[in-house]
Order: structure tokens, then C-alpha cells, then sequence
């Protein structure tokens, strides 16, 4: 798969890091259990042995994902862009023309997302009604609760996020 794989820089610096932590903590610590688990003798009953090997194939996937992800990374620096349009990196704040709440969302890569910390995928429903849109325009969401309205109050470029 050649498709580009956007992110933030702090997304990918986050996924750098934590490829790192598997490659160089995860992974040797389950070798060292595998290691421990084979000395116990029998490995055909023996559940740490088997534990530790799905757990290492599990984190070799996660491995090849990440350095697919890093490979394919198209780093997009929100303090590199400016305007009033809605792009990928933007901080939205919008409002929600039933209730006048105003929420604020980044639009990030799909695993740089986190509704905890106002950061959404560009894949999702609200980031892809949102993109391509401006300040003072309306949108429509269709989401599981049914159809939500916003206005887009305005459009930050952050930098550093």
C-alpha cells in the first residue's frame, strides 16, 4: 500500500517513540520470558511459553505496522499553514446550533486521535464534514444520535501540535 499516511509532527514523534519502547523494551522483555518459560522444560503444556509467544508475534505485528505507518508518514505541520479553511492539522472551533455549545477540535492522523483531548480523525464523520469547509459556513453531521448542525466559528493553524 504507496497511500500516504498524514500525521502531526507530535503524532509522529509519538509513534517513533513508542516503536522504539517495542522494539527495545517489549520485545527483549518477552524474549527473556520465552527464554525463562523454555527453561521450565515441557512446552507443549506450558501456558507461559505459549503466552509469551502470541504476545511477541502480537507486538512483531504492531512492529511492521508502525514502521509501515512511519514509512508512508506524510508529516504535516500545522505551524507551517494559515487561512480560514478547514485542512487536515486545523484546530476547528464550531458550534452547535441547537444547543450554542462551542466545542474545539484538531483534526489529526487516524492514530493520533483522542476524544479525550479534543483530537479527531480526519476519517471521522465531523472532520470530514468539516474539511474543505470555512469560518462562517454551516455543516451537517449525520451522526448515530442523528443529524447535528455547527457552524464553524473559526479556523487555527497551532503550532507545536
Amino acid at each position: 500500500m504507496d497511500e500516504r499516511e498524514p500525521m502531526t509532527p507530535s503524532g509522529h514523534t509519538a509513534m517513533k517513540e513508542k516503536l522504539r519502547q517495542l522494539k527495545e523494551v517489549e520485545m527483549p522483555r518477552i524474549s527473556k520470558e520465552i527464554g525463562a518459560a523454555i527453561a521450565l522444560g515441557d512446552l507443549s503444556e506450558n501456558a507461559e511459553y505459549h503466552a509469551a509467544k502470541d504476545r511477541q508475534g502480537m507486538v512483531a505485528a504492531q512492529i511492521r505496522d508502525m514502521e509501515d505507518k512511519i514509512a508512508r508518514a506524510e508529516v504535516i505541520d500545522p505551524g507551517k499553514l494559515s487561512g480560514t479553511r478547514v485542512i487536515f492539522s486545523a484546530t476547528v472551533t464550531v458550534e452547535d446550533l441547537e444547543t450554542a455549545e462551542r466545542l474545539t477540535y484538531q483534526i489529526v492522523g487516524e492514530d493520533e486521535s483522542d476524544i479525550k483531548t479534543n483530537k479527531i480523525s480526519f476519517k471521522s464523520p465531523l472532520a470530514r464534514a468539516l474539511i474543505g469547509k470555512e469560518e462562517g459556513d454551516e455543516v451537517v453531521v449525520n451522526t448515530p444520535r442523528g443529524r447535528k448542525d455547527y457552524e464553524i466559528i473559526k479556523v487555527q493553524f497551532i503550532p507545536g501540535t
